[in-house]
């Protein structure tokens, strides 16, 4: 079969690789379509992060080089002697997330905290080629009424569930989501779900604003015009927002998200910033707002639910979806386009069969 593989920063090769087998506690998922993610874009343009390279992942003993893709979905046509939840023929989505199952984290159903933690293409082989072993458990079954295309935005979308779980968003809150990439027009329909009352988005691409703003953003602010933080006070009667979420993942943006913060509020990290930030903690001693990390997601919590809103059309995934393309473009106009910064780019889906 072909399949992208990282060989190292900027070096992603379509090669012929054998088709996989599954192991007893395993399936294969022939892929219909799988994502490329901000994390992907991170590995290959200043990577290794978190590939392994030279010494195998200590949980699935892969290194480098690997398949990439961890947001795909597709159809099960094989599965090892151990399996009995799912069928062959069965339409899925992947979670991708690998765990020890053994350690204190995972014992308390933290996997994400795991620290053998790894996922299918980054620390195994992944979903940018025609097949993949996945792990039984962490392969979910499709709703009729949820697309293959959409599927792999079920990824993107859990791991936004995963923050408002952590942020502890209440109906009736305010809320601002900084970056209106593929995870921040997620967060902002999710927030919109959850009974957010507003929702405020910061984000310096014209094209994006206009895109949150089709989606539900009462106001789309360009951080390059003016100030945010005193515009936003001014919409909020002096108050900022209760829940922000630092969705862009650099070090400008973590600043800003916690500055928009109102006093007691909750500012959610899900970016995964390239440079140090700094900010001054006495000013969050002063008003007790509280800083909160969320990593990923979890199979039977968020990304369950994240099928869930996608199927029953809570959250849409199409409006996030600009490009779709074939694994043999999977460089020129996948990962170059992306590394580009064209303003008219948001989810690049990649079909491993074309």
């Amino acid at each position: 079969m072909k399949a992208a593989l990282w060989h190292g920063r900027r070096d992603l090769r379509v090669e012929e690789v054998p088709d996989p087998s599954p192991g007893p506690q395993d399936v294969v998922v022939e892929i219909d379509w799988c994502g490329i993610c901000g994390t992907d874009l991170g590995e290959y343009l200043y990577g290794p992060q978190l590939i392994p390279v030279g010494e195998p992942h200590p949980l699935t003993g892969a290194a480098a080089p690997l398949i990439m893709g961890h947001e795909f979905a597709g159809t099960v046509v094989a599965k090892g002697s151990g399996v009995t939840t799912l069928a062959l023929g069965q339409r899925v989505g992947v979670d991708t997330i690998i765990f020890c199952g053994e350690c204190y984290w995972c014992k308390r159903h933290q996997h994400v905290l795991c620290p053998q933690l790894a996922a299918l293409g980054l620390m195994a082989h992944g979903g940018l080629a025609r097949f993949c072993v996945a792990p039984a458990y962490m392969c979910l079954p499709l709703p009729e009424s949820l697309s293959f295309e959409a599927a792999p935005l079920a990824e993107t979308l859990s791991v936004v569930v995963r923050a408002l779980r952590r942020g502890r968003f209440n109906p009736g809150e305010t809320a601002v989501i900084v970056g209106a990439g593929p995870v921040g027009l997620m967060a902002l329909q999710m927030a919109r779900v959850a009974g957010a009352t507003s929702v405020y988005v910061v984000e310096p691409s014209a094209f994006r604003r206009e895109a949150a703003l089709k989606l539900g953003a009462d106001v789309a602010f360009d951080p390059r015009q003016g100030s945010v933080a005193g515009e936003l006070l001014e919409l909020t009667r002096g108050v900022g927002a209760d829940l922000a979420l630092e969705c862009a993942g650099t070090h400008e943006t973590v600043p800003l998200a916690i500055e928009l913060t109102r006093r007691g509020g909750r500012a959610v990290l899900l970016g995964l910033p390239k440079k140090a930030s700094q900010f001054n903690f006495f000013d969050i001693v002063l008003t007790e707002k509280e800083v909160i990390g969320s990593l990923s997601h979890i199979y039977d919590e968020d990304y369950q639910a994240a099928i869930r809103l996608l199927a029953d059309g809570r959250v849409r995934a199409e409006p996030v979806i600009s490009h779709r393309i074939g694994l043999s473009e999977i460089v020129t106009d996948g990962f170059e386009r992306l590394a580009g910064g064209a303003d008219d780019v948001l989810k690049i889906i990649v079909a491993p069969a074309a």
